[in-house]
Formats: C-alpha cells, sequence, structure tokens
C-alpha cells in the first residue's frame, strides 16, 4: 500500500516557456494589446542625470547568444533615491521616474538594450553606501528560477571598491563579472554589459 501524503505535493518546476514575452512583453510577440509597452520607459523624459544606454547578450555555456530573454530592470535616479515604497525619500525622486523597466532580447541577434539615466549611490545597511548599480532579473527557456544580478559601472572604480554587496563576493577574480564596460557611440555613453549563463567568467548571480 502506498503511503498517504497528509501535506501537498511539490508543484513541478516550469521554465518560462515559449509565451513569456506573449504575457509580459505582448508587443514583441506581435499582439498589440498596448498603446504603449508595460516597463519600456524606465527614467521618462524629465529626469535629470547623465543619459546613458546600457547593451549586451546573454551567453549561454556553449557561448551562444540567448535570444528569447526577458530582463526586468531595477535602478535609483541620478540622486541615488528609488520611486518605490520602501525607499522613504521616494518622495524626491525625479519627476516622471519610474526606475523599474522590462527589456527583450532582439529575436535574431540575441541583442537586449535600454536607455535610462545614470543612477546615483544608494545607501546601505548599517549606514553603508552602495556604489552606483543596476539590478537586473533574468528569464528565459531553460531557466527554472529567474536569475538575479547586478550591473557596476567601470567609471566608478572608487565606489565599487567600496560596495558593500560586491564584497561580500568570496572569490575576488568574479566580481569583475558584474562591471559594465563603457565606451562612446555618436556623443554619448554607452556601457556593455554581457551575461554570461555558465562556463568561462560566468556572471555572479544572487540567491535572493
Amino acid at each position: 500500500m502506498p503511503q498517504p501524503l497528509d501535506y501537498l505535493r511539490e508543484t513541478a518546476s516550469q521554465t518560462a516557456g515559449p509565451y513569456v514575452h506573449i504575457g509580459l512583453a505582448p508587443g514583441a510577440a506581435g499582439f498589440q494589446i498596448f498603446r504603449r509597452e508595460l516597463g519600456w520607459d524606465i527614467a521618462g523624459p524629465n529626469a535629470p542625470g547623465e543619459r546613458i544606454r546600457v547593451e549586451g547578450i546573454v551567453i549561454d555555456g556553449t557561448g551562444s547568444p540567448v535570444k528569447d530573454v526577458l530582463l526586468e530592470v531595477w535602478q535609483a535616479d541620478a540622486n541615488g533615491v528609488h520611486a518605490h515604497p520602501e525607499d522613504q525619500r521616494r518622495d524626491q525622486a525625479a519627476e516622471g521616474f519610474r526606475g523599474w523597466g522590462r527589456v527583450i532580447t532582439d529575436f535574431d541577434t540575441g541583442l537586449w538594450a535600454f536607455d535610462t539615466v545614470k543612477p546615483g549611490p544608494v545607501p546601505g545597511r548599517n549606514g553603508s553606501r552602495q556604489a552606483p548599480h543596476i539590478s537586473l532579473w533574468i528569464v528565459a527557456r531553460g531557466i527554472n528560477i529567474g536569475l538575479h544580478t547586478r550591473l557596476y559601472f567601470d567609471d566608478e572604480a572608487e565606489a565599487n571598491a567600496a560596495d558593500p554587496v560586491l564584497n561580500m563576493i568570496e572569490h575576488v577574480n568574479r566580481r569583475p563579472t558584474l562591471i559594465a564596460q563603457r565606451s562612446m557611440r555618436d556623443g554619448s555613453p554607452v556601457y556593455r554589459f554581457d551575461i554570461r549563463l555558465q562556463g568561462d567568467n560566468e556572471t555572479v548571480f544572487f540567491d535572493l
């Protein structure tokens, strides 16, 4: 006789599946549901600060780009204020600044990109100060649980060296996997941040 279970069975794991874009970015899947795609406007037109572009690809364990990725983005404004109820200074956030976005990779090239303002440093625990950064959440087919990581800026070396989260990473040689590289394109700053899911130089992901 099978032993009776006095608890609910665990739900089977599910990857993001082929319908993630229909549900979260329907315009990219060919469904014109919204006049403006939800989450594409991160900073708004009036937020002060340096306007930047962030771009990259997500690379799998074979070195190939993953072309069906969805990323969610969270960040502070140029003064380090999050437009979020848990930030006690949220009323000071820049006009029209949302600090949240949703972007997808190009289905042909795997490139993802978004435009925003460069965030400022934000308060950390116990009086510490976190370096300017952008938080990312990554989902795609084959990823059972969304992956959390952070993007820091290579021109903030002094702040990065003191950042409490970067300093929690035991293997110092892996910290550079979270640093985006700055270049200029047509007079505007572009930060390149490739995310490696496996293999050499695998990006650091956080268990949240």
